[in-house]
């Protein structure tokens, strides 16, 4: 009688990997991509229902099944828009207005994050602690103040009142610092002054480069903030008006034409879909990199 020789068991080496059954090697299955849907089409559709009455006349409110594609009156009402209010002055006012805050913001809030989160100085966790307390403070409670002052400097009615108070926010330190606390290693830094770097050479060849993902994030956020802000610059340049304030102006009259209204409203949106595409692969990486740090 022959026997068959039994195969050697494979080692552990040899073994292949156990997939885990909780874990990120698990492919998502139908329900995650069900709720991924839903909140997909929930997001989606106001910016597309304001597409499709802004294309048609105002008939199209009072249906009672409002269509499902876009109307071919969309040129007819953009016409409407860009010859009730100052639309294109109203644009050139907006992009200023938010690249400039946007720039400043991102700046000013890496350059104290990175204080904040690597420098050792007398103060450093109060001067924290207040940075986070002015968070709890509601933007509305400034706004008289902050008028007055800005009329002292004869700045109303001008998009440098408008810029001047959001230079620098609280959250924008505060995200910057969290984020950096941890990207940077001690190690890195020092090694940097060992090589003779001062402290503004170390921020811009060390810290600029670990923060781009959190810069790109910020920026992102802080343009749409200030693309869509209204109430102060309302209050402050209602003469020198931003996009938001210009289209305000549509519904001034005794009849509001909501079909018009909305063709504006998807005006001033085209230029944050077009930032959100340009910057999307940037924002990914950078949730990405936060979310494996440490």
């Amino acid at each position: 009688m022959t026997t068959t020789a039994s195969k050697p068991r494979p080692t552990t080496a040899q073994r292949p990997p156990k997939r885990k059954a909780l874990g990120i090697d698990r492919r998502p299955g139908f329900l995650t991509y069900g709720i991924l849907f839903v909140l997909f089409v929930g997001s989606a559709y106001p910016l597309w229902w304001s597409a499709v009455a802004g294309s048609s006349d105002s008939t199209v409110l009072t249906a009672t099944w409002p269509p499902l594609l876009p109307g071919g009156q969309f040129w007819k009402n953009v016409g409407e828009v860009l010859g009730t209010v100052p639309f294109w002055q109203a644009l050139g006012n907006s992009i200023i207005v938010s690249t400039v805050i946007t720039v400043s913001v991102v700046l000013f809030s890496t350059l104290a994050g990175y204080a904040f989160a690597k420098l050792r100085f007398r103060g450093r966790e109060g001067l924290m602690v207040f940075v986070i307390a002015t968070l709890a403070v509601p933007t509305q409670l400034g706004i008289i103040p902050l008028f007055m002052v800005m009329k002292q400097f004869g700045w109303t009615g001008t998009l440098g009142a408008v810029i001047v108070p959001t230079l620098v926010t609280a959250f924008g330190v505060f995200f910057m610092r969290q984020y950096l606390v941890d990207v940077i290693p001690e190690e890195l830094i020092e090694a940097a002054r060992v090589d003779g770097a001062s402290m503004i050479r170390t921020f811009w060849h060390v810290g600029v480069p670990a923060a781009r993902p959190a810069m790109a994030i910020l920026g992102l956020f802080t343009f749409m903030t200030a693309w869509t802000d209204y109430l102060w610059p309302l209050l402050v340049a209602p003469q020198n008006p931003t996009l938001q304030v210009a289209l305000s102006q549509l519904q001034s009259a005794k009849y509001v034409d909501y079909s018009i209204v909305l063709a504006g409203a998807v005006l001033a949106t085209i230029p944050l879909l077009i930032l959100f595409v340009l910057a999307g692969r940037q924002l990914v990486s950078g949730i990405m990199a936060g979310a494996v740090k440490g």
